[in-house]
């Protein structure tokens, strides 16, 4: 007997993202933390787009209150998490991050470290690095915060160098203290400060963090995924393995212990939350279970920054993103540069002109809808200069047309 899977179309997909990733203007959140609970976590390898992401979903937006939460209530902690790249997630969140993601990226990363140690510097191996470890927290112990820079001088080890790739034509030394520093955060002992300069720099301080509570490895990439599909789902099994960066093995083990129901996709079998198509004990509702989320929002246009956690969410993008916009939009290495979206699509990309002027192009034909996504853009393009005022953003990985628009 075939068995009849409820279905999603592309376009409740789309809705369930203008609600879900709070885009369309009567969904934006009222809090930084709100943004990021909603997201799972902020791409946070580029300064500037924890801040871009969270006021492009704020209802009022404010680079004052990203602050806020990064600095002073200390409520986002980055860490170096899911396909190696930094995220900035709640505090709360973060021990589930921790376990499922980041400590198994230190050891990695711990390895590798000590590896470059022994062929690229003098007197290193696991016994001198630890210790250097231990001085580094006791200096920032006593410090409370300090630049690597600035323990450099309590700890002179940190000043040491590598020569990497000698002899070829990108040789290049690497400091000690930066490596150690990055294994530390990504340890969950050290966390980064305000930047020195505004809040596109990426000079920082560092400052001890407390230790979190221990959670169970199995539990922890559950909680993940859980939280993962209920923002990001439908999903397809490749989409939660590309975000995660685990195995495909840990990746279904994590989708069985929630309960991830199949669902029919327009490219393929697709998961959601049991919860999402109001599954119970037994079988699967096919009536209207594909409804929830179904109605679209009012028209809406977003201007999101480079590596936003919404372009960067799946492995699978057609549905959202049409594959012949992605040379102009993403660099070489994959990463998305700042996107225009008209109602769950990216239609075209934006930036920043040197003199502060936001501006855009559209790269997709939007037929009679041309006149009303140009008016919302534009006003996006508006609230993003009103909030952004004297500050001026470079994405870290420049993108094609990101280039072409600043020239």
């Amino acid at each position: 007997m075939t068995r009849h899977l409820p279905q999603l179309t592309d376009a409740q997909r789309r809705a369930r993202l203008a609600r879900r990733h709070l885009l369309a203007p009567a969904h934006r959140a009222a809090t930084v933390t709100e943004v990021t609970q909603a997201l799972v976590g902020l791409h946070a390898t580029d300064a500037a787009t924890v801040y871009l992401s969270a006021c492009a979903r704020l209802a009022e937006p404010s680079a004052a209150a990203v602050d806020r939460a990064l600095y002073e209530d200390v409520s986002l902690v980055k860490l170096l998490s899911m396909r190696r790249t930094i995220f900035a997630v709640t505090e709360e969140f973060a021990p589930f991050v921790s376990s499922s993601t980041a400590r198994a990226i230190a050891v990695r990363e711990r390895a590798t470290l000590v590896k470059h140690l022994r062929e690229h510097a003098e007197g290193w191996d696991e016994a001198r690095l630890a210790e250097t470890e231990q001085q580094v927290l006791a200096a920032l112990a006593t410090r409370g915060e300090a630049t690597t820079a600035q323990l450099s001088g309590d700890v002179p080890a940190l000043r040491e160098t590598m020569l990497m790739a000698a002899g070829k034509p990108y040789e290049a030394r690497q400091s000690v203290g930066s490596r150690l520093l990055r294994l530390l955060a990504s340890d969950g002992h050290v966390r980064r400060c305000r930047p020195r300069g505004s809040w596109v720099s990426s000079s920082y301080p560092w400052a001890l963090v407390p230790q979190w509570p221990e959670v169970p490895v199995r539990e922890a990439k559950a909680e993940v995924v859980r939280r993962w599909l209920a923002a990001f789902g439908p999903a397809t099994v490749e989409d939660v393995k590309w975000w995660t960066g685990w195995t495909l093995g840990d990746t279904r083990k994590a989708l069985a212990d929630v309960g991830a129901v199949e669902v029919a996709l327009a490219g393929g079998p697709g998961l959601v939350l049991p919860e999402d198509i109001g599954a119970g004990p037994g079988d699967v509702d096919t009536d209207d279970a594909a409804d929830t989320d179904a109605d679209a929002p009012e028209p809406w246009a977003a201007l999101l920054p480079a590596l936003d956690p919404t372009v960067m969410g799946w492995r699978g993008r057609d549905w959202y993103l049409a594959p012949e916009l992605v040379p102009a939009l993403f660099d070489r290495a994959g990463n998305a540069g700042p996107t225009v979206w008209w109602c769950g699509r990216v239609v075209g990309g934006w930036a920043q002109r040197a003199d502060g002027e936001p501006v855009w192009r559209l790269l997709a034909d939007l037929g009679r809808d041309t006149a009303a996504a140009e008016r919302a853009i534009a006003g996006e393009a508006e609230r993003l200069a009103g909030w952004l005022g004297e500050v001026r953003v470079t994405p870290r990985f420049r993108t094609p047309l990101e280039r072409e628009l600043t020239d």
